[in-house]
């Protein structure tokens, strides 16, 4: 291999990470406290260190120095020095190889042996007493890169929040079942390049693809000793480098040809993101980073024992966003997947966590304040995950403008009202219209709320309706991980069933969940397989299932019924890009008359009268009306929806206008298309566990509708 020089050059602070200039590298890390650090060169052929550099240079406490002659490809690491005194909160251990927190590439795998920890595992004084082995055998190295590709014409398709629809998925989990994609493509960006992924998405009419987490990530070693893995990949341990499991060419540019060719479709992606804890874990955890470069500032100790990691995020620790250069890390990291690689937008998971300070959650943190009034980011999509374990976590409705917010409230109201609990019609009335008791604040809009019946976390939507309890023994947990409450019914027995019966009202009340969603304001997301019957065999925590249990099971677009329902899902998307009284960008009050005696929202009764005091309070009540009228273009557009979670029909008196009304959907018959002509009706009798929507047709049309209309 070869050697460049003796000793680096002074270099530059900024930037961080390794940086190529054509002639050279500068490397540029942050610690506070290290008293020295090293930077490691590696011999890619043998893996063996082939020489070490004092980096020579400490300003505004970056370390940095420059090596003449290095280029791309090559492999590095740090070693740290300075005090092992877990009781005043450091861990510097030199014998321990650290990656770079800003590494563009890494490579190799991670090994789990005891030699990774930073302290004697099972000594007697446990984290105290320091381990002096080498690390480096068994940990992956850091790369040096020049990221190029050719973007052309690329632009952000940047759908309108009110014009949105995302569908959550997983890279690996998409493909993995296609048997018309190469295997050697399957679960990775390469496979999703593919005309058959555009052109699924496209047909479906979903405008925002939103990818679980993709940033290279580790499996526990719990985990992998029981023979599974981190499948979801909320486990980061570095936040610029994809992981290596999705890129089939071993090059980040398969991402970058997926972004390119779902924006040329008009199709957004956004990231799941992981910005609230590392891989490390607890202050028992491996050292193979930020713990040995600077574990008093990159984590959040006890202020009352600094040997301890605040655990607020369920996952061991929780990164320090009150420090700047741990803020600066996060908010580079953001800039680099939205310049780098186009990305629209972010999912912050346990975004609550990112928030807080010191003293608790703050809307107005250090790390809100930032994203908002950056040129870039504040233009980006923004979706906050409003909760997470720690004191004063659950926070729906508290982000900041700019956010929009996984609505939980949204999920849990439209599962049990479509299950048959009582007290819920106040509920469902708040959800279709937007949640403003939530969100309606700061100049904040219906959008703000992500409305949503599943999400990776959680049953999926045919589990929902098939399983009464979690079935997690998969797992190695003894089956009491995940969520106990799911608000979930199996509606006569649990699981698979042939029972027709069973089958068809588990149908209905997909269709009618399906309906709700689409058919509210907010900004609705579907979980990718939902659609088309996707089950997890009653699993509600597959974090660590990388198998045909976890992975979309596309043959069911061939049954029957998986092709009927994704029918079904693809004309609410269009009744919903259609109807802007379904997903009006703005909050109804029943101010505006939109025509004499029709304001622009109502609530009714199925005898067409508007709800009573009493009939809101009635806790049996299973049966709502909601008519939206709106102005677009000097158009209206008024709708009217129509709610029967009881389990009998119930015939619905139609409300004003009089005149012409034109069916549009009824999930009890998802056969029935939007082809029928207007005609003038007076009532309509909805199916039970079910949910139709008319459009009042303002013209006279000359052929009647056939069905139910009378």
């Amino acid at each position: 291999m070869t050697i460049w020089t003796d000793t680096l050059q002074p270099g530059n602070p900024y930037p961080l990470g390794a940086t190529w200039d054509g002639n050279g590298v500068n490397f540029a890390v942050f610690s506070a406290n290290a008293q020295r650090i090293e930077l490691c060169v590696f011999d890619p052929s043998s893996r063996k260190e082939a020489r070490r550099y004092r980096l020579p240079e400490y300003t505004d406490e970056i370390w940095h120095g420059y090596l003449p002659g290095a280029k791309p490809g090559m492999l590095y690491g740090y070693r740290a020095f300075g005090p092992y005194e877990p009781m005043q909160g450091h861990r510097f251990n030199p014998p321990k190889l650290l990656l770079d927190p800003y590494a563009r590439g890494m490579t190799g795998r991670l090994t789990w042996t005891d030699a990774l920890f930073g302290y004697r595992i099972n000594a007697a004084r446990a984290d105290l007493t320091q381990d002096r082995r080498d690390s480096a055998p068994y940990m992956p190295r850091s790369v040096v890169t020049h990221h190029a590709f050719d973007w052309g014409d690329d632009k952000r398709p940047r759908v309108p929040w009110e014009q949105t629809v995302i569908m959550e998925a997983h890279t690996r989990g998409l493909s993995m079942l296609r048997s018309d994609v190469s295997i050697s493509k399957r679960g990775t960006f390469a496979a999703l390049c593919e005309n058959w992924f555009v052109t699924y998405l496209k047909n479906l009419g979903v405008t925002t693809l939103e990818l679980m987490p993709v940033h290279a990530f580790l499996t526990d070693r719990y985990l992998e000793e029981k023979g599974l893995v981190n499948y979801w990949g909320y486990n980061s341990i570095s936040f610029f480098v994809p992981y290596a499991g999705y890129i089939a060419n071993g090059s980040a540019t398969d991402l970058c040809m997926l972004v390119r060719i779902l924006h040329a479709a008009g199709i957004e992606v956004v990231l799941d993101v992981v910005y609230n804890h590392t891989a490390e874990g607890s202050e028992l955890g491996p050292t193979l980073c930020y713990r040995g470069l600077d574990n008093a500032n990159y984590y959040r100790l006890a202020p009352d024992n600094l040997r301890c990691c605040i655990n607020d995020t369920g996952c061991g620790n929780i990164l320090n966003l009150s420090h700047p250069r741990v803020l600066q890390m996060v908010t580079d990291s953001l800039r680099y997947w939205a310049e780098t690689f186009h990305i629209d937008g972010f999912r912050f998971d346990l975004c609550t966590s990112l928030g807080r300070e010191d003293y608790g959650f703050d809307a107005r943190s250090g790390f809100f304040d930032v994203l908002r009034q950056d040129p870039l980011l504040s233009t980006l999509k923004l979706i906050a995950e409003p909760w997470d374990p720690g004191p004063g976590g659950y926070q729906t409705g508290n982000h900041p403008p700019g956010f929009v917010e996984w609505n939980d409230v949204y999920r849990d109201t439209a599962r049990r009202f479509w299950k048959g609990d009582e007290g819920q019609r106040g509920q469902i009335a708040a959800r279709l219209s937007g949640s403003g008791d939530k969100f309606e604040h700061s100049g904040r809009r219906p959008w703000s709320s992500v409305n949503f019946l599943t999400s990776h976390d959680g049953f999926t939507l045919m589990d929902t309706v098939s399983f009464n309890d979690r079935h997690n023994e998969a797992n190695g947990e003894g089956g009491q991980d995940g969520h106990s409450g799911n608000y979930s019914f199996n509606w006569g027995e649990e699981g698979e069933t042939d029972n027709p019966d069973i089958v068809d009202v588990r149908d209905k009340i997909r269709r009618a969940m399906l309906a709700t969603l689409f058919l509210s304001q907010g900004t609705p997301m579907i979980l990718a397989g939902d659609e088309f019957g996707q089950t997890q065999s009653g699993n509600n925590n597959a974090y660590c299932q990388d198998s045909p249990l976890t992975w979309l099971d596309w043959s069911l677009l061939d049954t029957p019924r998986g092709k009927e329902m994704v029918d079904f899902v693809s004309h609410l998307m269009a009744i919903r890009r259609t109807h802007v009284s379904v997903r009006r960008g703005r909050y109804f009050h029943g101010h505006n008359e939109i025509s004499p005696g029709v304001h622009d929202i109502g609530w009714f009764s199925p005898h067409g009268t508007v709800l009573s005091v009493e009939e809101w309070e009635d806790s049996e009540g299973r049966v709502l009306a909601l008519r939206r009228a709106t102005l677009r273009d000097g158009d209206k557009d008024i709708t009217l929806l129509m709610l029967n979670a009881s389990s009998e029909p119930c015939t619905f008196v139609l409300p004003e206008p009089r005149g012409k009304w034109r069916f549009i959907v009824d999930s009890a018959t998802p056969e029935r298309d939007e082809e029928s002509v207007a005609q003038s009706m007076t009532e309509y009798e909805v199916s039970a566990h079910s949910i139709v929507l008319l459009a009042f047709q303002p013209q006279p049309q000359e052929e009647n509708l056939e069905g139910r209309g009378s």
